[in-house]
């Protein structure tokens, strides 16, 4: 596993609400931020506002998936849908 000095960009600081947490899911596109890979603060900064975030427990890309959430890319959009919980 890669280290944070080791990467070829300079990783986003985390939100200080999920400042322990990797993986953040916004629950109206079922779509998860990789924070150490995330460039655009103002996207989570949103997700975290609107309340529809969440995190994983294990904090890893294959429990999101399992939760039927998919990796974001920059420019992939989703329709968004109310929050079930």
């Amino acid at each position: 596993m890669l280290g944070r000095e080791s990467l070829p960009f300079e990783a986003m600081d985390h939100h200080p609400k999920f400042e322990h947490s990797r993986y953040i899911g916004d629950k109206r596109t079922q779509l998860v931020y990789d924070l150490d890979n995330w460039d655009d603060p103002a996207v989570i900064d949103e997700i975290v506002t609107a309340g529809v975030a969440l995190s994983f427990g294990p904090d890893t890309l294959p429990e999101a998936r399992n939760r039927g959430y998919t990796l974001a890319t920059p420019g992939r959009k989703r329709i968004r849908r109310t929050p079930r919980a």
